[in-house]
């Protein structure tokens, strides 16, 4: 299949091919129609979070049509709309996987792109025309959601569903969006269509119109000294989005008595902690990684039913070198998607 790859670490992507699968008994094959592009895909093409397999096609927010289907399958039929998230693989046996929390497997789960499936192949992301998934791994996008918008969502939709609904934000609750981008607008929509009442925390007040119109009633630079002070002891619930490291004692510092800072962005450097951040106030630092096959669905039928996509630009697939140092600049509203028509 016609893809674009990282042909070793750190080098810019370019046009190949990749084998797939044949279509087994499980499988669906999916032609791709939209990618979108996570910042995650920049640190694993990169090296930033440890060796990488090259080439590497990524991708893991997934958009298209079904085109085939193995002999056994029973959820899906050709002409049906799906996704692939971040993972197309688990045991299957453990404790979380039966809980439906896959992405927690004991075992690991298989990556969607850099990773090795259970013969030992490596896996090729959505960068591609199409790509092989086991149906069990594969999720239905709903007809009220267009297919270009529904692509981030596989990972940067439930990035933030996950952890908002894991931590209750509701009616009644404050919480925080640590970062305006990619993930953050997306926490934004949701937290605010929980019922939560919703703060964004920015380097600067650059986006604060976007951040009230997606749904924030409060805006605040975290480079003003006086936001900290201000709004000590604050939030229920801070999640942060961003890729660098931040003063976690500062940002534990807003929180109320047993509030929780949950973190998803991660960044590729070590962060220090003051224990005292925590035990002055029972608070709680977390993290918390995508959701399981069972939470996307739910996350992507939440979208649909309240008109939530993301915030996209669409680009050509010989654009997506330049993109990735337009995210490294903060140069994107809100997420680059890839129209596979043109790989």
């Amino acid at each position: 299949m016609a893809a674009w790859a990282a042909p070793a670490p750190k080098a810019p992507l370019e046009r190949t091919t990749v084998p797939r699968r044949a279509v087994g008994e499980h499988d669906v094959l999916i032609e791709i129609k939209y990618a979108g592009i996570c910042h995650s895909d920049i640190h694993q093409a990169r090296d930033g979070w440890g060796e990488g397999t090259f080439p590497m096609v990524p991708g893991h927010e997934i958009a298209g049509v079904v085109t085939a289907v193995g002999a056994g399958v029973t959820r899906f039929a050709v002409g049906d709309r799906v996704g692939v998230g971040c993972f197309v693989d688990s045991c299957r046996a453990c404790e979380y996987c039966l809980a439906g929390q896959e992405q927690y497997c004991v075992k690991g789960m298989t990556g969607t792109y850099n990773g090795r499936d259970k013969n030992g192949d490596p896996t090729y992301g959505g960068y591609s025309t199409h790509i092989v998934v086991d149906e069990n791994y594969t999720v239905r996008i709903p007809d009220g959601l267009a297919l270009d918008v529904a692509a981030p969502l596989l990972c940067a939709g439930i990035t933030l569903y996950s952890p908002l609904r894991h931590w209750g934000a509701g009616p009644g609750k404050k919480v925080a969006i640590v970062g305006l981008g990619g993930l953050g607008h997306m926490g934004v929509k949701i937290a605010a269509a929980l019922g939560a009442e919703v703060t964004v925390l920015s380097q600067s007040l650059r986006k604060k119109d976007d951040g009230l119109r997606l749904g924030a009633s409060h805006y605040y630079a975290t480079s003003d000294e006086t936001t900290f002070r201000d709004l000590a002891g604050t939030f229920d619930l801070v999640v942060s989005t961003v890729s660098a490291p931040l003063d976690l004692n500062a940002y534990l510092g807003l929180l109320k008595v047993d509030g929780a800072l949950v973190n998803v962005g991660a960044p590729e450097e070590d962060v220090s902690l003051n224990l005292f951040s925590v035990i002055t106030g029972r608070r709680t630092l977390a993290g918390s990684m995508i959701g399981g096959i069972a939470e996307t669905q739910e996350m992507l039928d939440f979208c649909a039913a309240h008109g939530l996509g993301a915030e996209i630009e669409t680009i050509r697939a010989d654009e997506i070198n330049t993109a990735y140092e337009r995210i490294l600049s903060s140069d994107v509203r809100y997420r680059f998607v890839i129209d596979a028509a043109t790989i």
